[in-house]
């Protein structure tokens, strides 16, 4: 029998629950404001080169203040090896300079007021929201999600907040913010980009783009 959307999500995320008991944000942060600075950085970045630049940085910049007082050049050398270091280092300074001056110094707990903030979208502001504060309005969309996502069947869009809205509608809220650790640990070790491992994942018989598994053997 055909599974419906909802139901054949359900499926989904039991099976790679089992297969990636251990997924889990990836970022390594202590708080809020962490959180929200390797976010920033880890856009068009792996989160293992992200990891390595804030083991420096966040004994270098403690707070708040430390990031919107940071003399520009000296903050882009310390996120260099992240990419993108000025357009970065610009918006994590304007970003804390909003947050001294109009949120107490302190890292919103709101989707809106997040949203306010210079390089945060709604991908960085999910992850703050449901990983910093328990606070679940939607679902993160990064590139292992959005790949999934469609590669799954589960949107046939391309903008990740449409991909997110598909995916609201179908997987149930408290598994808004699960759905995305397990999606990208599927992602970094089996439906990778380039060569999909379809003939060893879990979920090939539920996978409209997977390919036969005879067709994969030599």
């Amino acid at each position: 029998m055909k599974l419906d959307n909802k139901a054949r999500v359900l499926k989904l995320i039991d099976l790679l629950e089992k297969e990636h008991s251990d997924a889990k944000t990836a970022l390594n942060y202590t708080n809020p404001l962490e959180l929200l600075v390797a976010t920033i950085l880890s856009a068009q970045c792996t989160d293992r080169r992200v990891n390595t630049v804030t083991e420096a940085l966040f004994k270098k910049y403690r707070k708040v203040e430390d990031y919107a007082n940071a003399d520009p050049e000296e903050l882009e050398e310390d996120i260099r090896s992240t990419g993108f270091y000025r357009n970065k280092a610009k918006n994590i300074k304007k970003c804390c300079r909003i947050l001294v001056d109009k949120f107490d110094s302190q890292v919103p707990k709101t989707m809106e007021e997040l949203l306010s903030l210079p390089g945060v979208a709604r991908k960085t502001a999910n992850i703050i929201l449901s990983n910093a504060y328990d606070v679940i309005e939607g679902i993160a969309v990064d590139t292992h999600v959005r790949r999934l996502a469609r590669r799954l069947g589960l949107t046939q869009h391309e903008n990740p907040n449409k991909i997110e809205d598909d995916l609201m509608k179908i997987v149930p809220k408290n598994y808004w913010k699960r759905i995305t650790d397990l999606l990208i640990f599927h992602g970094r070790r089996i439906c990778v980009a380039r060569k999909p491992k379809c003939g060893i994942c879990i979920l090939n018989k539920f996978c409209p783009s997977a390919f036969f598994v005879d067709q994969l053997r030599p």
